[in-house]
């Protein structure tokens, strides 16, 4: 059997790891039917199928799977072999966060550029979604979570709690009463999350609350409920970093007060690589400096 050719592994992985074949042949930047002539070439050599079609894309089969282990670890170790090289300029490539839409965007985003500037070889792709990327499948290289995960080969540490209270626009609160307790709460208008939709238990707020309370607006994206929250929709629950930055809103009931938890998450075969590291301590730097009281509400 002849050796394959290591851009045929190349393109294993970044099919494997962007699940489609045109995501991988712009990814690579080469055309669809070369990514597809050189994954046929490799099963062929190999004598394997190792992708499974789906209306979705391309999913590892099981010979894929086992495959997949042995070739990013040799991606990996490639990966090093090239640190020494370039450890005189530090951290170099690119950099794939995966963060919650909320953190991503109200938080994280307008600080990044610090990090950038420390690290100008490294380029850095913030993903910010209410669904995360697959660590164990490399769709990122770090991510920051709200719960610690408790299955695949990942590392988790704490990062710092985070609070949430309820917010109202103020023009909602022009029309009408402020409520003066939480049993109020159900005779007002309530934003919130889809509860068939939720990505994650932690975001299960309203009945954390008060049981009774009818959500009446409601969305997946925590951007979305800001902007109803912020044009007088209502009454909602939203973190201390997003509520406190809009003079749109105002806090009520402020006796009413949850506590979360972020977690910086890495895979435990890239944890040591530089740009991995170098974020985390950068992360944590920013959290120790100031940053952990705005996710407080400390102002």
């Amino acid at each position: 059997m002849q050796t394959p050719d290591w851009n045929d592994y190349q393109t294993f992985l970044a099919i494997a790891h962007q699940g489609q074949i045109g995501r991988a042949a712009r990814y690579m930047g080469v055309d669809a039917t070369t990514i597809g002539r050189r994954l046929r070439r490799l099963e062929a050599r190999l004598g394997q199928t190792l992708f499974e079609q789906t209306r979705e894309g391309q999913i590892l089969t099981e010979a894929g799977e086992a495959l997949f282990a042995h070739v990013e670890a040799m991606s990996i170790a490639a990966g090093h072999i090239a640190v020494p090289a370039r450890s005189r300029e530090g951290p170099a490539g690119t950099l794939r966060i995966s963060v919650s839409e909320g953190f991503g965007t109200w938080f994280l985003a307008s600080r990044l550029q610090e990090f950038s500037a420390r690290y100008p070889n490294v380029t850095v792709d913030l993903v910010a979604s209410s669904n995360y990327l697959n660590l164990s499948r490399r769709e990122a290289d770090v991510a920051v979570f709200l719960s610690r995960p408790q299955a695949g080969p990942l590392v988790a540490t704490k990062l710092a709690p985070y609070k949430l209270g309820l917010y109202a626009g103020r023009s909602y609160l022009a029309r009408f009463a402020t409520p003066r307790s939480v049993t109020e709460l159900s005779t007002h208008h309530l934003v919130g999350y889809i509860p068939d939709l939720l990505t994650a238990p932690e975001l299960r707020y309203a009945e954390e609350i008060h049981p009774e309370c009818r959500v009446a607006l409601r969305s997946t994206s925590i951007n979305a409920q800001f902007a109803m929250l912020a044009s007088g929709g209502g009454i909602g629950i939203l973190p201390c970093f997003i509520g406190d930055s809009s003079s749109k809103l105002r806090r009520v009931l402020s006796e009413v007060e949850l506590t979360r938890s972020l977690w910086l998450v890495t895979h435990k075969d890239t944890q040591q690589l530089a740009k991995v590291t170098a974020f985390g301590s950068w992360l944590r730097e920013l959290l120790e400096g100031g940053g952990a009281n705005k996710l407080l509400g400390r102002r």
